[in-house]
């Protein structure tokens, strides 16, 4: 919206700042920053006053004083602080809003499980069953989304390796018919969007964990969309060039605002948590972003803790059924199989954090290794 600003530029020469996309996603992280502060203490008494679902304060590393239950929910913290700024800076092109779509469309998912165990004072929420299906059906419609952009239709159908010079598939290259390709798209497209919803949501354990992660991923994620965006740049990588990627730089600016304000209230020891509505939105509004700019490959680098966190559930599922009954790890997802091995819970989530940044850097330089 304010972006039109620029258009102003005849009447007041600052004005042509608002063209820039560095400018406004700098101003996109400011305000959701601002709004957060400013909001942030309202929702979490707002909160605190509704039954709370019994959860392990041992296992959640919750350190906090005596008396009364954290909050969950506290998604629609980063929620209130970022959409208005994705609103207020970015050009609403069908890369933002599929984005932000499935954001908000995954976050409903979760908000509505989350308000289910506050209802019940437990952690029954919604059957898995039910969950996937509303990630799925929100992924499918943000592809939808882009779909309505002819100039997009193609390069969906294109999936690129870090490593590579150009896309490891494509429909062009196939031969295959559109549709079938568009359909195989479309499936990866679901398939990425709703693995790293529930691959944050398994992380956020501890005071801290998941929200630190998520900062580091997303601000390589944001970095990558404005050089995928630009043409000089993307060429000289080597890189997708995507026409209007750098607005979903905007978009993650905002969501690392509103990160950061979450943060604020999330460290040891939370005054709240993230809760279903925050973890599956933020997932699932990631893997978007990965995939709008044909970079699904580079999310699994840079958010390499999710994928571990992820992978050990699935490791140990698989080992428990395959040895009837034998355990590969003390406890999943991972994080708790250390702290039951004596790590204090800020030393974990201090350990998973430099990881995390390990694996940002090696998704960075993975761009020149082509």
């Amino acid at each position: 919206m304010l972006y039109r600003l620029s258009e102003l530029v005849h009447t007041w020469g600052p004005f042509r700042l608002f063209e820039y996309i560095s400018v406004r996603a700098i101003l996109a992280g400011v305000t959701a920053l601002l709004l957060g502060m400013l909001f942030s203490g309202r929702l979490i008494a707002m909160l605190a006053r509704l039954r709370q679902p019994e959860r392990s304060a041992k296992l959640m590393g919750e350190l906090a004083k005596e008396g009364g239950k954290v909050p969950t929910m506290g998604g629609l913290i980063i929620a209130v602080a970022m959409i208005p700024s994705v609103l207020l800076w970015a050009r609403l092109n069908v890369l933002v809003l599929a984005a932000l779509w499935c954001l908000i469309g995954m976050g409903l998912v979760g908000l509505y499980d989350d308000w289910l165990k506050v209802r019940s004072g437990s952690s029954d929420g919604i059957s898995a069953r039910m969950k996937l299906a509303g990630q799925g059906l929100v992924a499918l419609i943000a592809f939808g989304i882009v779909l309505l952009d002819p100039a997009y239709r193609d390069s969906l159908c294109e999936i690129w390796l870090p490593v590579l010079n150009g896309p490891l598939w494509s429909a062009k290259s196939l031969g295959w018919p559109f549709l079938a390709c568009l359909g195989i798209a479309g499936a990866f497209f679901v398939l990425v969007c709703v693995g790293c919803s529930n691959a944050v949501n398994l992380t956020d354990g501890l005071d801290g964990l998941a929200i630190g992660c998520v900062l580091i991923t997303t601000t390589i994620l944001g970095a990558v969309a404005y050089l995928a965006g630009h043409h000089e740049f993307a060429t000289y990588l080597r890189i997708s060039y995507v026409p209007g990627a750098g607005e979903l730089a905007v978009f993650c600016s905002a969501l690392v605002g509103g990160s950061l304000v979450f943060l604020w209230h999330n460290a040891a020891p939370a005054e709240i948590y993230m809760g279903d509505v925050g973890a599956l939105g933020i997932g699932g509004g990631l893997g978007a972003v990965a995939c709008l700019m044909h970079q699904p490959f580079l999310l699994a680098i840079v958010g390499g803790v999710f994928v571990v966190e992820a992978a050990s559930v699935i490791l140990q599922v698989a080992y428990f059924k395959r040895t009837g009954g034998q355990r590969l790890f003390l406890m999943t997802p991972i994080h708790h199989h250390f702290q039951k091995k004596g790590w204090p819970a800020t030393k974990v989530v201090a350990r998973f954090w430099i990881l995390s940044l390990l694996c940002g850097l090696l998704g960075l330089l993975s761009l020149k290794l082509r």
